[in-house]
């Protein structure tokens, strides 16, 4: 292709896909814990198999005219797993690492996520690979604006909600849904949750997440019969999840001692002045630790941070941060998932024979997809609530499901992760039955 072809355009740079060891494919994961829990509950063979394949999978191209001229091509994925209890939904991610099988499984998540706090929604899941933190505001816009038209034939208010994930955020939302409008000649703000408030949004929505987290770590500790006031957290991945889960665990009266992001982590055993911390974050350029200070306030690696000697232990980084290797050496007495996938089955194995208990992400950070149906429900009445009834509705659903979920376990004598999925797919395969099979 000559350069007179490409209008003066040449350098079509495709991202390269990261691989992932097989060993670590969240896919695989996936379906492996979803056969274990399809066996347990004596699951038809015909229902099994259609939890096991999504619904349908989109790979698109993303071509962008970037700041330089030159046209860069991006891959973009929105997968949908089931419909059988609602609409789709799920968040858009952007990051290099975003591959098919990465998508695969956060939508199969998200199914079982939904299911599991009880809200009327299937699974989906969506990403860009690209790498967000070397892309101008007017390149992600473009990008945005572009992938959106790509999936708008599979998306819609009553089809498939995309959100937030991770390197998203309210900004790309409100993209999101001016292009569907620009395209549709009609308001549409329906289309997508997460937005500013300005634009449908819900108040409560960006802290509920780590509110979720937070809520999740309060029920535990209560069955635990150990109080927030002598309990020692840790928190790895301070974006906006994982600073939120800190910031009101610290307010509930805990002592926040580490915390991690990509420029690395900080530790004080005597609690860390989280308030300091977070206009320190707020006044970074990218947003990061980095260049914090403070007396008694040592540097640790977020691998460091995991084996910290903690009550609790907070993963809200990236999938996959706990595995073989380093769960033997976890002191973490309880794990709250905050991330998606934070865990390998492996290591789960590891600590449920060390007996540390994991209260497993599609309970944990389920926060974000209940506000996320608030917004929606919202939007569609065009009747909105103030921030006091988002939280109140939000603790109502969390400590309701966190119940079903301990109750399952202890009926079962199983460890929560397969509790909750137990819970999960048991309504979700009671949709499918209850539907029928089309035609």
């Amino acid at each position: 292709m000559t350069t007179e072809m490409l209008g003066g355009m040449t350098d079509i740079r495709p991202q390269m896909i990261v691989a992932e060891s097989p060993k670590h494919d969240l896919w695989h994961t996936a379906l492996a814990l979803l056969d274990d829990v399809a066996a347990r509950l004596k699951l038809e063979p015909g229902i099994h198999a259609m939890l096991r394949q999504p619904e349908r999978e989109l790979t698109v191209s993303v071509p962008v005219v970037m700041d330089d001229g030159l046209i860069k091509v991006f891959t973009g994925y929105r997968v949908q797993h089931s419909s059988a209890r609602g609409p789709y939904k799920g968040g858009i991610r952007y990051h290099p690492n975003v591959n098919l099988n990465e998508v695969r499984a956060l939508a199969a998540l998200m199914t079982w996520k939904c299911a599991v706090v009880g809200i009327p929604y299937g699974g989906a899941k969506g990403g860009v690979q690209c790498d967000p933190s070397q892309m101008s505001q007017d390149e992600l816009a473009r990008m945005t604006r572009r992938f959106t038209a790509m999936i708008m034939p599979i998306i819609g208010g009553r089809r498939d909600i995309p959100a937030p994930d991770v390197n998203t955020n309210a900004q790309v939302m409100a993209w999101m849904v001016d292009t569907v409008s620009m395209l549709e000649r009609k308001a549409v703000m329906e289309v997508v949750t997460g937005k500013p408030v300005s634009l449908g949004g819900s108040l409560g929505r960006r802290e509920a997440t780590g509110r979720g987290v937070a809520i999740s770590t309060e029920e535990l500790l209560k069955r635990k019969g150990q109080h927030l006031s002598d309990t020692t957290v840790a928190v790895q991945g301070y974006g906006n999840v994982g600073s939120v889960a800190a910031t009101l665990l610290h307010e509930m009266g805990a002592r926040v001692v580490a915390v991690s992001d990509i420029s690395g982590g900080i530790y004080n055993p005597k609690g860390l002045d989280i308030a300091a911390i977070n206009k320190h974050v707020e006044a970074h350029p990218k947003r990061l630790l980095e260049g914090y200070a403070a007396p008694g306030v040592e540097k640790v690696t977020n691998d460091e941070l995991l084996l910290l000697d903690v009550d609790v232990l907070v993963p809200a980084a990236l999938e996959h941060q706990i595995h073989a290797d380093n769960a033997p050496f976890i002191k973490a007495k309880m794990i709250v998932e905050a991330a998606n996938g934070p865990t390998t089955p492996e290591a789960d194995a590891i600590l449920n024979d060390r007996g540390i208990i994991v209260v497993p992400d599609i309970l944990a950070n389920a926060g974000g997809v209940v506000v996320s149906y608030f917004e929606w429900v919202q939007d569609l009445q065009a009747f909105f609530w103030d921030e006091e009834e988002v939280n109140k509705n939000l603790h109502r659903i969390m400590v309701r499901s966190f119940k079903e979920v301990w109750d399952v376990s202890e009926k079962e004598a199983v460890p929560l992760r397969l509790a909750a999925y137990m819970l999960a797919v048991g309504r979700v395969a009671q949709s499918v039955r209850e539907r029928g099979i089309f035609p």
